[in-house]
């Protein structure tokens, strides 16, 4: 061992550690926050099935499951979505009070402190039902229950710091936000300007050692309205008051609005949606040291606080909010779809209308199996910081086409605004999701792979600390052991993903899972080849391959792929296989497979070592990119899911917040009910080429029963295609003096012409 480490690996060490790119502070507390999981199966080329089958599935107390039926059903009948946006621009007082009465702002606080004690399931599912209602409300519900001071406090807080503010946020007696980011550092933290210099002042009447704090935010989600704002800042020591550094580095603290020298700002309004969002700033606000979170010691540890916490954020709010977001558009648009007709017949049948209503049921059926798998993991205690960033990338981004897919498929109803318009604020809404919490371009190109090569490579981060390390000789050693075992493992992976790929995965691992074992051998096979193209990048380009962002964004598709495919499939087997649904999960696959084979031909085309591509190709492509996307039948099948009343349609929409009114969504579940039941009745008169029911009735085609309820079918569709007008002086204050828009231009044009 020591002649294999001072004869070979010393001098492959030396030169390692010459290459081995500067990491900045934030890179390392980036890569050092959360935890790896099944990622890291991944990312061995060979994931074990059962350790995936094995995982508990993610589920709701009685307690959780009363809330849900109780407080947030109530919530939901008390939401008016239209008033909200175009009346109110506001939730309205006695939803706030609602709100802050019924603990919604203390789910995941502990018992002990007086919040819920939910765990990140139910969460999840609150943020998921409540999202299906309004936006609006969803995104005043969720932001106190993820990144912000509730969380930090309840990972970093002191005891003191816990019980004196824990149960005033549970209550609502304060209301929280965070103040991350600003105009000079959106994602670039490392750039942010707002400061806290350490030095002696006054606080409630006695001197105190704390921070003088000056800072500028923006896009801060419930800003206007909190009570307690949670801010990240650059804290500096220039007088050595608490040690020798001067530069302590990001620092997290509570800061109560209404201290002295705290503006909050006005409100932003971001892509037309009300919820409160706007900016603050602080000018020479004192505060003292134990106001920062986790007190003293804390200092300068804030941006691995924050990334910590933002592993398990990430995972919660938008993906659910995400997950709603398509199941509302497959359930709504297959009703749409299935009582709307064009040319006499349902444009369900169109195999135009199927393609995209396809894409949306299946998008639902994979983000809800993603949803629910992350949530296993968080109820374990697990924090996947790669996971939760393919999450949130990922779910964010199949939103966005699945809410498009159901925009085109509406058409005109879903384009004029009004009442009874139940998709318009969902679209309005989508590139929030994609703009926040890390923007969607930053997590795919640098993110995704760059953080999970490092943390779930099985020993990467290991050769990285070992040659990082200020003992040469320490890191040698460790270097040594690491790194054998590394270009052990690349041995292994390179057979491994030969003789899948030549032999399409037809021997390759899997468990006995009925007809989805293919797909397993599938993704083992593309596991396998993934993980030797990955090794080979981070071989020959070494730290070059983090300014590589297309190519760290094709790697990193794949490994999104192969999770979310994943999901898919234990979402399958946890509920039982059932023969509806595999349209929808044959989808996935298919659709799956499709983008990992073009992502590795984009690796191969374009990897800068042109000898090792060429290798790596004959290795794990040697035939091209083969598969094709799902088949037509599939697509037909999957469609189908959603035209019809059926446990699979419930399965895949389960638990959206209908509230039976006289809402768009309501009236569109009414007629589809109601066109469902009369199909055949409608089938008989068809086959009579009649077309007046009364006619049918008196030709003894159907009864008088049956006539009356085929006609109040069509009353109901008639009012679900209705869409909304307006009067002039409603939706313009120019048109108030005279009500009458012919009028005022009449009166226009008059004194133009006197003029």
């Amino acid at each position: 061992m020591s002649f294999r480490r001072d004869t070979i690996t010393k001098p492959i060490f030396a030169l390692a550690r010459g290459a081995l790119p500067a990491m900045s502070d934030t890179e390392r507390e980036a890569l050092e926050a959360g935890d790896v999981w099944w990622d890291a199966d991944l990312f061995t080329g060979n994931p074990d099935w059962s350790k995936l089958l094995k995982i508990p599935r993610a589920k709701l107390t009685d307690e959780e499951r009363a809330f849900l039926n109780g407080p947030v059903n109530e919530l939901c009948a008390m939401l008016d979505e239209w008033r909200i946006f175009w009346e109110w621009r506001d939730l309205p007082q006695d939803v706030w009070a609602f709100i802050k009465r019924e603990k919604f702002f203390g789910m995941i606080i502990p018992k002990e402190f007086g919040g819920l004690g939910f765990s990140p399931y139910a969460h999840s599912e609150v943020v998921r039902k409540i999202s299906t209602r309004s936006i609006a409300a969803a995104v005043t519900v969720m932001v106190p229950n993820s990144l912000g001071p509730g969380e930090l406090l309840m990972r970093f807080g002191t005891k003191e710091q816990q019980q004196r503010w824990l149960p005033r946020l549970a209550e609502g007696r304060d209301i929280p936000c965070f103040g991350l980011t600003s105009p000079e550092a959106g994602s670039d933290a490392a750039s942010m300007i707002d400061t806290g210099i350490i030095c002696k002042g006054v606080f409630e009447g006695r001197e105190v050692t704390g921070l003088r704090l000056n800072w500028h935010k923006r896009y801060i989600t419930l800003g206007p309205v909190a009570t307690l704002l949670g801010l990240a800042f650059k804290a500096y020591d220039p007088d050595h008051l608490v040690g020798d550094q001067e530069e302590l580095g990001i620092t997290v603290a509570l800061i109560p609005t209404n201290l002295p020298g705290v503006e909050i700002g006005q409100r932003h309004l971001p892509s037309m949606q009300v919820f409160q969002n706007g900016p603050n700033w602080g000018r020479d606000v004192f505060i003292p040291l134990d106001y920062v979170i986790g007190g003293q010691e804390r200092l300068g540890q804030g941006w691995k606080m924050l990334m910590t916490a933002l592993a398990a954020g990430r995972g919660i709010s938008l993906p659910s909010l995400s997950a709603a977001g398509a199941a509302y558009a497959a359930r709504t648009t297959g009703a749409y779809a299935r009582i709307r007709e064009q040319f006499g017949i349902s444009i369900s049948k169109f195999e135009g209308v199927e393609e995209p209503l396809a894409r949306i049921v299946a998008t639902a059926y994979q983000l809800d199996a993603a949803r629910r798998l992350t949530c296993a993991a968080l109820n374990a205690g697990v924090h996947p910081a790669v996971i939760s960033g393919i999450m949130k990338l990922h779910a964010t981004e199949r939103m966005r086409i699945a809410v498009d897919d159901a925009m085109d498929i509406h058409g005109g109803k879903a384009v004029i605004d009004g009442p009874q318009n139940y998709l318009g604020n969902l679209h309005r809404a989508v590139p929030v999701g994609i703009t926040v919490e890390g923007a969607n371009i930053l997590t795919r190109n640098l993110i995704v792979f760059g953080q999970g090569a490092i943390r779930a490579h099985p020993y990467l981060l290991d050769e990285i600390n070992a040659l990082a390390d200020t003992d040469r000789e320490r890191g040698l050693a460790a270097f040594d052991k690491a790194f054998w075992k590394h270009v052990g493992h690349s041995f292994r992976t390179l057979f491994r993903a030969f003789g899948r790929s030549w032999t399409f995965g037809a021997f390759a691992l899997a468990p006995d899972a009925g007809d989805a074992t293919p797909f397993y051998r599938q993704l083992s096979r593309y596991s396998a080849a993934f993980a030797l193209c990955a090794d080979m990048a981070l071989l020959t380009l070494g730290g070059a391959l983090k300014r590589k962002e297309m190519l760290s964004a094709r790697f990193g598709d794949i490994l999104s792929e192969l999770y979310l495919l994943s999901a898919a499939l234990k979402r399958w087997e946890d509920e039982g296989r059932p023969k509806e649904d595999f349209a929808a999960l044959q989808w996935c696959m298919a659709t799956g497979f499709k983008t990992i084979e073009n992502r590795l031909a984009e690796i191969l085309a374009n990897l800068p070592n042109r000898f090792v591509a060429v290798i790596l190709k004959l290795v794990v492509q040697p035939f091209g990119a083969r598969v094709l996307g799902p088949s037509d039948r599939v697509v037909h099948q999957c469609a189908s899911l959603v035209l019809e009343p059926s446990a699979a349609r419930e399965r895949l929409t389960p638990d959206l917040a209908y509230v039976d009114d006289d809402g768009g969504f309501a009236r569109l579940e009414r007629a589809f009910k109601l066109v469902t039941a009369t199909d055949a009745i409608a089938k008989r008169m068809r086959a009579a080429h009649i077309r007046d029911w009364k006619d049918a009735v008196a030709k003894g085609v159907i009864t008088q029963a049956e006539g009356e309820q085929l006609s109040a079918a069509h009353e109901a569709v008639a009012e679900v295609i209705e869409v909304d007008d307006f009067a002039p002086e409603v939706l313009s204050p120019i048109y108030k003096k005279t009500g009458d828009v012919h009028q005022f231009f009449q009166e226009l044009g008059e004194q133009r012409a006197a003029s």
